[in-house]
Parts: structure tokens; C-alpha cells; sequence
């Protein structure tokens, strides 16, 4: 029984996952608009929504801690110097979830997830 699991598996173990959800949330960041699958970008949401929101306290704990979850500085870099000022009235909610369509090949729902 699977009560109260609420983890998103992805079909993938702990590392690979969670390299995958590093690097998707980085690539969100960088260029604010990606198209992925469905079932990424609502995996990926909740970490780059929480990425955002401690680089708007602008502490040096929260940029350890975003440096500790990013593989480079760069993504970093630019919630510190853009994302916080843009978002600096808004509570919440900083990404958004477009249906594309399905992809040709398998019929993979995909999404464009990209930044309010």
C-alpha cells in the first residue's frame, strides 16, 4: 500500500533522480521557459519555487544552502541578482505550466514550465 507516499519516483532510483530534478530546476532558472514532460515539470516546480523564495531573504545561509543543492554557481547567481528583485512583492507562485501537446514519437505529454 502506498498511504501517505507522496514522493514523485519518476521510473528512476534516488540518484539519478535527483540529478535529473537538480539539472531541470537549473535550466528553469537560466533560461526561464523549458519543455519538458508533465510529470517533470510538476516534480520540478516545488524545488525552484523554494530555490526562489530563500534567495529572496538574501541571507548568506541561503545562498550556502542553494549553492549546496546546484551543481554550478551560475542558476545562483541569477536568483540572488534577478529573480529576487522581480519577485520581491509576490508571495508565491513564480512558475507557470503550459500544455503543449504530445510528442510525436512516444505521445509524452509535454508541458512548458517557465517563470511568471
Amino acid at each position: 500500500m502506498r498511504h501517505r507516499k507522496k514522493k514523485i519516483t519518476l521510473d528512476r532510483k534516488v540518484g539519478p533522480r535527483t540529478a535529473l530534478l537538480k539539472n531541470l530546476a537549473a535550466q528553469v532558472i537560466l533560461y526561464e521557459r523549458v519543455t519538458t514532460t508533465d510529470a517533470k515539470a510538476r516534480a520540478v516546480a516545488p524545488i525552484v519555487e523554494r530555490a526562489i523564495t530563500r534567495g529572496k531573504a538574501g541571507t548568506l545561509a541561503g545562498r550556502r544552502l542553494l549553492l549546496s543543492q546546484f551543481s554550478t554557481e551560475h542558476p545562483v547567481k541569477k536568483i540572488f541578482e534577478v529573480l529576487a528583485p522581480r519577485y520581491k512583492e509576490r508571495v508565491g507562485g513564480y512558475t507557470r505550466i503550459i500544455k503543449i501537446g504530445r510528442r510525436q514519437g512516444d505521445a509524452g505529454e509535454t508541458v512548458m514550465i517557465e517563470l511568471v
